[in-house]
């Protein structure tokens, strides 16, 4: 007999779907066998699947140990944890801007994955686990029917706020806010040119996956989807060594693929140190710390109205502080002028 007590990171999902994480080889007809001959009892009693967990409830597997490992059942004490230890010693401390017992939102550096491209990879998603864990948040036996990962992405060379999850409930939250778009994302970036207009940008990006890069088209074609954006320049100046740059901030009303890139290259206006999009790197770049597209995730704002509000987060406003890079150009440019806002 194995015995399964349910955590608050497990909680809130369905009996028969933690079964079939459980047992990932099994089929669902098995454990529905098995729930009516009493093999699988939920709390002492006989279950039938649709049952919605909560934190202490007990699950048990009147099962054959040979059943178990034939059908996937993690080993007692043997879940791998290497990959995550590494990962967090290997990235070290990241700023937690906000926590609580569902879901938290880190500030992620420039050069870091938020998840693996390949599985050599180092990523933000590891690091997460490895983070959990040493906290004590998350234990080894859990992995198995719940992983903690990242909610939304960043490129590699994009940094701040990432929305993590902790438990399924703040998963299914998150999850939810980001579709539902009751959570906005807004940016802030460094674009060559003078840009002294802001206003809504609107478009079809269509992606060429073999060069993993996007073009924006003024019309709809076939495999394209629509995007759209809200640009709003800041400050503009000329940065010595480099020529004229704007400093603006960029909402998301749509979240695709180098969405903002490829939008502020196309308007003529591409990001600082974005060389994929034509943006310009150059040693004086390099000198104030560049290393990539100057795009900063700098503030998330949750809707005031979301209900129920079970992960925590209604009305919440995360801010990420400007990088160091930013803060040099800002601080070396010559002949700013702030631009009104509209």
């Amino acid at each position: 007999m194995r015995q399964i007590t349910i955590r608050s990171n497990e909680a809130g999902q369905r009996l028969d779907k933690f079964l079939q994480k459980y047992m990932k080889e099994a089929p669902a007809s098995f454990f529905y066998k098995m729930m009516r001959k009493k093999n699988i009892l939920l709390n002492g009693k006989k279950c039938a699947g649709s049952e919605k967990l909560v934190q202490g409830d007990c699950i048990r597997l009147y099962l054959a140990q040979e059943t178990l490992e034939k059908f996937g059942a993690p080993a007692a004490g043997k879940t791998d944890l290497s990959p995550y230890e590494k990962a967090y010693k290997a990235v070290g401390p990241l700023p937690v801007l906000w926590e609580n017992e569902h879901a938290l939102a880190v500030d992620k550096p420039v050069g870091l994955l938020s998840q693996k491209a390949r599985p050599g990879d180092l990523s933000l998603n590891e690091w997460l686990i490895g983070y959990l864990l040493q906290k004590g948040d998350v234990f080894a036996e859990e992995l198995s029917t719940f992983r903690p990962s990242v909610c939304n992405r960043l490129d590699r060379n994009t940094s701040g706020i990432v929305l993590c999850s902790k438990s399924l409930l703040g998963s299914q939250e998150l999850t939810e806010a980001i579709r539902e778009k009751s959570a906005r994302k807004f940016y802030r970036m460094l674009a060559g040119g003078r840009l002294e207009k802001g206003g809504v940008f609107e478009g079809w990006e269509k992606k060429d996956t073999s060069l993993n890069q996007v073009r924006i088209l003024k019309t709809p074609q076939k495999g394209a989807q629509r995007i759209r954006t809200r640009i709003r320049p800041l400050v503009t100046g000329n940065l010595p060594g480099v020529g004229p740059v704007t400093y603006a901030e960029a909402e998301l009303f749509t979240g695709k693929t180098h969405q903002i890139r490829a939008s502020l290259a196309a308007m003529g206006h591409p990001l600082l140190g974005d060389a994929k999009y034509g943006g310009i790197r150059t040693e004086v770049l390099e000198g104030y710390g560049v290393l990539g597209q100057m795009l900063h995730a700098c503030r998330v704002e949750f809707d005031d109205s979301l209900h129920p509000d079970r992960a925590g987060v209604c009305g919440l406003t995360l801010t990420a502080p400007l990088p160091q890079p930013f803060e040099r150009i800002l601080a070396a440019l010559k002949d700013k002028k702030d631009i009104e806002v509209n």
